[in-house]
């Protein structure tokens, strides 16, 4: 292929133009990082068992500071770090948006299961286009607002007010996508000389304190056993997958092209459920997350026709930090 980067697979030694490949492996590690973080939720169900809420919140918290501050440190993060441009007022509302969102979907995920929670947080991507429209003034045409409305019916399908199934703690899951929708709204008017890593682990610092302020209101400090002890890890340990493959995905893939993989982790929710806590979806809820995925896709599809039609100055945005929720 003359006139054009490849990259050779080792296996079988087809030659594949390196921008293609790049795409492919982004994809592979943003669905990695759905994985990752989904495994993550899994760990955190268990642990509601045994802990409170402001339990969990400050413990997970304290390991993941620890696990940023170190990624940041790696990066430079540190380097000429300006503490008063922390202060900013987008900060602190990205962070009551992360505060909220962690609080609700602690409620949500101790008392529903885990594929039918993932399904409603897969509406966060309209939630967020919504938004930037309403309170950005971002443009957003008729295609795309009717994508968002037929996605919020497809969450209506899933929690099914009204029936005798429904579960009033599934509205917590519509807190979750609302709290995440301002954190990812407001961090798009966030200084950009704050650097992305630094962004990320000072919201989580907060987070931890957060948790530890509601460790008393919400049934006092529990005993960690073991048991306990090595779910925490792992929980710790798969977000460090979540942020590294995600890092990873946006460096090396185009973001049309890699953003619907992130709805792979709906499947990873459904084969989580299925297997550690006995969860078998009903057709309700697989016909729910069907439309509200097919909504997602087809808002990312028109928001890359939009793009191409942009100039480039105007179409290319700062890179979000990346969050699990």
């Amino acid at each position: 292929m003359a006139g054009q980067q490849v990259f050779r697979l080792p296996a079988s030694g087809l030659e594949v133009p390196l921008a293609v490949s790049s795409n492919l492996r982004g994809a592979l590690f943003l669905a990695v990082s759905m994985a990752g973080f989904t495994c993550n939720d899994a760990m955190t169900k268990l642990l509601t068992a045994d802990m409170n809420l402001g339990q969990i919140m400050f413990l997970r918290g304290v390991i993941a500071t620890a696990l940023l501050a170190l990624i940041a440190w790696r990066f430079g993060a540190f380097a000429n770090l300006n503490l008063r441009a922390l202060a900013h007022p987008m900060m602190m509302l990205r962070v009551i948006g992360e505060i909220g969102g962690n609080v609700c979907f602690l409620i949500a995920i101790s008392h529903t299961p885990i594929s039918s929670l993932a399904a409603v947080l897969q509406v966060q991507p309209l939630a967020v286009t919504m938004g930037a429209a309403l309170f950005l003034a971002e443009p957003v045409g008729w295609r795309r607002w009717s994508a968002i409305i037929v996605g919020f019916i497809g969450i209506l399908i899933i929690i099914r007010p009204g029936a005798e199934s429904f579960n009033l703690y599934s509205l917590f899951g519509l807190g979750v996508v609302a709290f995440s929708a301002m954190r990812d709204i407001v961090t798009r008017l966030v200084p950009s000389n704050i650097p992305t890593h630094m962004i990320s682990m000072v919201t989580a610092a907060f987070v931890s304190m957060a948790g530890g302020a509601l460790i008393a209101p919400t049934g006092g400090w529990s005993p960690i056993d073991g048991y306990s002890l090595i779910l925490l890890i792992l929980a710790g340990s798969f977000i460090v997958v979540g942020y590294q493959f995600i890092v990873m995905a946006l460096r090396l893939g185009d973001l049309s092209f890699i953003a619907p993989f992130r709805y792979t982790s709906l499947l990873w929710a459904m084969m989580l459920g299925f297997v550690i806590f006995g969860e078998r979806p009903d057709i309700a809820m697989l016909v729910g997350a069907c439309i509200v995925v097919c909504s997602g896709l087809y808002t990312l599809y028109r928001e890359r026709i939009v793009d191409k039609n942009r100039p480039v100055a105007a179409s290319t945005a700062p890179e979000l930090a990346p969050e699990e929720k």
